[in-house]
């Protein structure tokens, strides 16, 4: 069974950066569509950026220009760099794939907190 471990997470003051990183058990990462989402208590799960395999990626209006997905498929890896956060970034982050392509099994998460 596919099992998805995401890190990178932690405690970081407004405005500053984070790199998150994805791995999995076996070679999901490489040959399936990927998405990073978060989750905030009490709000839906909010998809913020989708790389495909060839690279092709989409973010999400409160991320645009800020975050940026990618993924090293040698290394079964997906990441998202986080840049100029804000205290509304806040949430648990997951990856998994797009919705179209049906949800993986969720990971634990990775929880990324924006305070000073």
């Amino acid at each position: 069974q596919v099992q998805l471990v995401e890190s990178g997470g932690g405690l970081v003051q407004p405005g500053g950066s984070l790199r998150l990183s994805c791995t999995a058990n076996i070679s999901t990462i490489r040959f399936n569509p990927m998405g990073w989402y978060r989750l905030v208590p009490g709000k839906q799960r909010e998809l913020v950026a989708t790389a495909r395999t060839g690279g092709q990626t989409n973010y999400g209006d409160s991320v645009k220009g800020r975050f940026t997905i990618s993924r090293d498929n040698a290394k079964n890896t997906l990441y998202l760099q986080m840049n100029s956060l804000k205290p509304e970034d806040t949430a648990v982050y997951y990856c998994n794939r797009p919705p179209l392509y049906g949800y993986l099994p969720w990971g634990q998460g990775t929880q990324v907190t924006v305070s000073s």
